[in-house]
């Protein structure tokens, strides 16, 4: 087994839940500072988060900006961003100049995304978009960026958006655009994403699943990829990966428990995240997804101190993969 690329979460979310509990205004220093250091030890990528008003947070296209211009190496990527919250060609303008600024260096991990409480329901109707149109507003909006990045004078009509003629300049840096990597779980259900990540991604993200879910996920996609005549070699596969690093297991699970409360405002996710705890544990566990077939994993910390654990990481979980 080769080792995973490691990339990093940044906190955009957590910079501004850290800045409401202690009265403050938001900074974005922390995290800059953060991805020159994930940078700097040599890791792979660095990501961003993605939600409107139901979790407060720096918003993903502006915020990536701000990483390219701090960084020069690390792939700069979301995990995930929402397209169908946005319209298409807006958005694809934004990823490609983020693109072209970076120096090639942008790479989008996007998903449907979640309208089963009030709070998520109201990131679409915040927006104006009807939360049960966003899974086909999703794939229309993947399609149509994926056109805009890479020909001229695009017409499309959708059930969502409709194109007349339309070039979009800058085109990404990248030669067939911005990598699209779309997020596939292994559930009930999840064929249509199977099929969409097969049909329209440049590699798929997941979360929440197990190694062996994730296996399987990346198993039944590749099958898929054979049924549309593409290179399962060229697929990037991407795993994001929720950790707390600490000598003391139950104070870094109860620190995660009371990090991702607030994060979510629901306590529903279970055992669909960690390990909490020795660094050994956390290094065993992105190995696990390695052999599941992950060629990068995304690690975040569910932290208030992403400083700290990021010392952590880097002194005690990095060198294993470095």
């Amino acid at each position: 087994m080769t080792k995973p690329k490691i990339g990093l979460l940044l906190g955009t979310r957590g910079a501004v839940m850290r800045a409401q509990r202690e009265g403050a205004a938001p900074s974005a220093e922390g995290m800059l500072t953060l991805a020159e250091r994930a940078e700097g030890a040599g890791l792979d990528s660095v990501w961003v988060g993605d939600s409107l008003v139901s979790k407060p947070r720096f918003e993903p296209v502006a915020a990536m900006a701000a990483v390219a211009a701090r960084t020069s190496r690390v792939r700069i990527g979301t995990a995930v961003l929402l397209p169908a919250l946005r319209h298409p060609v807006p958005l694809a303008h934004g990823l490609a100049t983020v693109d072209v600024v970076s120096g090639g260096r942008a790479v989008i991990g996007a998903g449907v995304g979640g309208a089963f409480n009030d709070d998520q329901r109201q990131d679409w109707t915040a927006a104006g978009v009807a939360p049960e149109s966003r899974a086909s507003r999703f794939t229309e909006s993947v399609r149509v960026m994926k056109r805009l990045w890479t020909e001229d004078g695009v017409n499309f009509a959708g059930r969502h958006f409709t194109l007349e003629n339309v070039t979009l300049d800058p085109k990404p840096a990248q030669p067939g655009g911005v990598p699209l990597l779309l997020a596939t779980h292994y559930r009930a259900g999840s064929e249509a994403q199977i099929r969409r990540a097969a049909r329209y991604g440049d590699g798929l993200i997941g979360i929440t699943d197990s190694p062996e879910q994730y296996a399987a996920a990346v198993e039944k996609v590749n099958a898929a990829l054979a049924d549309e005549g593409k290179d399962a070699a060229a697929f990037q596969r991407v795993y994001y990966l929720t950790v707390n690093v600490g000598a003391d297991k139950r104070a870094a699970e109860a620190e995660a428990h009371d990090f991702l409360m607030n994060y979510y405002k629901v306590a529903h996710w279970g055992s669909a995240w960690g390990p909490w705890g020795a660094p050994q544990e956390i290094a065993a566990r992105i190995r696990e997804f390695a052999a599941a077939g992950a060629d990068t994993v995304i690690v975040r910390f569910a932290s208030w101190d992403q400083a700290a654990q990021w010392e952590r990481f880097e002194q005690e979980v990095w060198p294993e993969f470095a």
